[in-house]
């Protein structure tokens, strides 16, 4: 697991808040990252908005091969501007959006049996079909670990009961999560 201290949490969040009004108000990327950041390498993050509890946009990588201050900086502005599920999030709303960071550990290969709803997030592919839920999102809807599945194959396109198909990969990650 990704372990970050209480100041590094709080970093990562200035800077994705910076982010989103940067890119909001002036359509600029965010400036220098923080110094005690720069060198700090994570597996993969998303960047989730939320406005007034609802999914404002969320966006982020799995796999990550630049600094996580960049993967956060690039995914808070995608999640404000560029997530196809909504409009771009506009300056009057800024006051109201708030941020939650999730850095994900490496995935590996899991079966349904080790899935541990709450604990894991799921990866689930079969050719150019994808689908990513993150493991908050599970316990957010109160899902056990077959609706997890099934969810996860439904986001990547598939059918529900995709999972059962040895053609089916299905990888697991954890996340620290946390928010403003």
């Amino acid at each position: 697991m990704f372990s970050l201290d209480n100041r590094e949490k709080l970093l990562l969040l200035e800077l994705a808040r910076r982010a989103i009004v940067a890119a909001v108000i002036d359509g600029q990327s965010v400036g220098e990252s923080p110094t005690e950041l720069v060198a700090l390498q994570c597996a993969g993050a998303f960047v989730t908005l939320r406005r007034n509890g609802r999914l404002r946009g969320c966006i982020g990588q799995i796999a990550a091969k630049q600094p996580a201050t960049e993967l956060v900086a690039y995914s808070a502005r995608a999640a404000a501007l560029e997530d196809p599920r909504f409009e771009p999030v506009r300056a009057d709303e800024l006051q109201t959006i708030e941020i939650e960071i999730s850095i994900l550990s490496p995935p590996e290969t899991v079966t349904p049996e080790q899935i541990e709803v709450g604990r894991h997030g799921l990866i689930v592919s079969r050719g150019f079909e994808r689908g990513v839920l993150l493991p908050q999102v599970a316990t957010e809807y109160r899902w056990d670990r077959l609706r997890f599945l099934e969810e996860t194959c439904a986001k990547a396109g598939l059918g529900r009961d995709a999972w059962a198909d040895p053609q089916t990969q299905i990888l697991a990650f954890t996340a620290t999560v946390f928010s403003e």
